[in-house]
């Protein structure tokens, strides 16, 4: 709390949503600042000084001198530096809240200390612009940890107002369009990212304490490959051909355990020329990783300690709240068969096996269309999202997908029309998806073909003959366990958002209409 409360109408904050006419609102604020910048410069001042020596960030400050008791003075100096958040003039003495990305501090102005014509200069900044401090640390007599200013330095003058202090940016769409002004208000999306920021990081630790090595690969590919979507497509002038922004990171992975190196992992940028929702973005991270010598068993147990480690390094705890249930995610995740549970839903046996009409008969039954050039396994696949996704709600496995579903994964050792693949389904969402590779070059030529007649059939989001991956795979890939994790939807998991676009800092929106 501020030694002296601020009112709701303290400093100049206004709605940055509305576009007020000349003369009122966002247009005359902006005027005055503008104003003011002209008057700094004409006094032979500059409003955007080139740089600034702080001695400690804000959370420094606070963890040196957090422990003094009310009323204390120091002769400990400090320069820190950030965004006046509120302002409050009380005659002889400024209370200002100053914020840099490690946390806020109170900033103490008397006139008495810092001088007539440095107390001026305080008196007029607005709530927005920036600025750098030197003081020394104190607390008020109610015990607000301050900085006793005694010169100060405008760093940046914000001319245009920040979002209304008490209500912020009320509508849905300016917060991800202007998601600058977001972050500056909303204590909420600066955790939401703090969290994104901690689970990247906690990923990469725990596999470089598995002996995997991080590496990138290219974007730019000559054939979509690794996944079903639809991708967008691109031109190179100068070798004057087409290439994809990439689906998947997949088989340029396994290119590398072709190579020998065994154990390998990218978290990178995907690009999927698809539908916006709350769960889909046209661009997003995956981290993918590859290990030699194991199988989907093996990707099972990673995905489990990635994720529940994450979340102890992001949230400080393994138990979440998902749809209202207290989950304990150190608990083993069960494993759900994806026939099993389509045939417990309909209420009679469904496996690939069984004749497409007999499928499609019982899709019609459930109300699930079926295009005429759907496979077995493709209706069991629709059969499941219809009736048994939403039901998901703690982490399950769903195991044992049907080969036509699954061209990249090889065939269950026990049951040649299921594959030896799961995805991680959370809350009705897929997190991950992980399988023993396809390491035979024969069969997965074979895949790749009827892949390529379903394109040619109509199928956008189906794949093509990648014929380099093909002779990689004939110098010979050992047994491979693949994996790859949607880093934005574990990041809703724990930070507890339903839309992608919350952990995303700048989503794909429509594009603005400006009337000016």
């Amino acid at each position: 709390m501020n030694e002296q409360e601020p009112t709701p109408n303290d400093g100049d904050s206004v709605d940055a949503t509305v576009d007020s006419p000349s003369g009122s609102g966002l247009a005359a604020e902006r005027e005055r600042r503008l104003g003011r910048v002209a008057e700094i410069r004409a006094s032979g001042a500059e409003p955007y000084p080139y740089r600034f020596d702080r001695s400690h960030d804000i959370a420094l400050v606070r963890a040196g001198w957090g422990h003094l008791e009310a009323g204390s003075e120091t002769d400990d100096r400090v320069s820190v530096a950030g965004r006046v958040m509120l302002l409050r003039d009380s005659g002889k003495l400024i209370f200002a809240t100053l914020r840099d990305r490690s946390g806020d501090i109170q900033l103490f102005v008397s006139r008495a200390v810092i001088g007539d014509d440095g107390f001026a200069e305080v008196k007029e900044l607005d709530l927005g612009d920036w600025v750098g401090v030197e003081g020394t640390v104190m607390t008020t007599r109610k015990g607000e940890l301050s900085v006793k200013v005694d010169s100060s330095t405008l760093l940046s003058k914000a001319v245009r107002p920040l979002p209304d202090k008490w209500h912020g940016l009320s509508d849905t769409d300016t917060r991800f369009r202007q998601r600058y002004a977001d972050l500056i208000v909303n204590e909420e999306a600066r955790r939401h990212f703090e969290v994104r920021h901690e689970v990247i990081s906690s990923f990469r630790r725990t596999l470089a304490a598995e002996g995997f090595i991080e590496v990138e690969t290219p974007v730019l590919h000559t054939e979509a490959g690794g996944a079903h979507a639809r991708p967008f497509v691109t031109h190179h002038n100068t070798l004057d051909m087409e290439l994809y922004l990439r689906i998947a990171l997949e088989l340029h992975l396994k290119r590398l355990i072709v190579g020998g190196m065994e154990r390998v992992y990218e978290i990178g940028r995907i690009f999927r020329n698809e539908g916006i929702s709350t769960r889909h973005n046209p661009e997003f991270t995956m981290m993918e990783l590859y290990q030699a010598f194991a199988d989907w068993t093996d990707v099972m147990a990673i995905t489990e300690r990635l994720i529940t480690t994450a979340a102890a390094d992001a949230t400080g705890s393994t138990v979440l709240t998902i749809a209202g249930q207290s989950i304990d995610l150190s608990e083993p995740w069960p494993r759900l068969s994806m026939t099993g549970a389509v045939s417990e839903a309909v209420g009679r046996e469904v496996h690939p096996s069984q004749p497409i009409a007999e499928l499609a008969s019982i899709a019609a039954a459930s109300g699930v269309s079926v295009a005429p050039n759907w496979g077995a396994g493709k209706i069991i696949e629709e059969l499941f999202e219809h009736h048994c996704e939403s039901s998901i709600v703690r982490p399950t496995f769903v195991t044992g997908h049907p080969v036509e579903i699954s061209p990249l994964a090889r065939v269950d050792r026990n049951d040649p029309y299921l594959t030896e693949r799961f995805e991680l389904f959370v809350d009705g969402r897929e997190l991950a998806n992980g399988y023993s590779e396809l390491n035979d070059p024969i069969e997965q030529r074979a895949r790749f073909e009827a892949e390529q007649a379903a394109k040619e059939a109509g199928d956008a989001e189906r794949g093509t003959v990648d014929e380099d991956y093909l002779r990689a795979l004939e110098y010979g890939m050992p047994p491979t366990g693949g994996l790859g994790i949607g880093m934005d939807r574990v990041a809703m998991l724990l930070s507890g958002v339903d839309s992608i676009r919350e952990v995303i800092l700048f989503p794909t929106l429509r594009p603005e209409v400006h009337d000016r």
